[in-house]
């Protein structure tokens, strides 16, 4: 279990901390809606994820009939938790919808692009 704590842990800093620089470089250009979508967005992503990594345990030696009550219940509190961002995007103006999604995927964002950054130079170790 420390490893997925290390990980989330990994990816929340990382996925914040990218969500915050671009977030900067919005308000500089004067849009600060994108802005505070995109924050909001990648500040639940983050709570989505580490609420994946908590569910995890719950489902270790429990029967097949708990663990998918459990899978079913994570899925839907998860779920509705997204929605939070989205809905306040399109209530409020303050809030960019395109952004907010976005912020929403940076986490999946941010861990592909580490696994690429770190394939690329593997596979030119290869050719050479």
């Amino acid at each position: 279990m420390e490893a997925v704590k290390q990980a989330q842990k990994k990816y929340a800093v990382k996925t914040l901390t990218l969500a915050i620089v671009i977030a900067l470089f919005f308000v500089l250009m004067g849009q600060k809606p994108v802005a505070k979508g995109l924050i909001m967005g990648a500040f639940f992503s983050v709570l989505n994820f580490i609420l994946m990594g908590k569910t995890i345990t719950l489902k270790l030696g429990k029967s097949k009939r708990k663990i998918f009550s459990l899978s079913m219940g994570s899925i839907i509190l998860r779920y509705l938790l997204l929605a939070i961002p989205l809905i306040a995007a399109l209530k409020f103006e303050q809030f960019n919808f395109v952004a907010a999604v976005l912020g929403i995927f940076m986490i999946q964002f941010v861990i592909l692009a580490e696994h690429l950054l770190t394939l690329i130079p593997s596979l030119r170790k290869k050719q050479i």
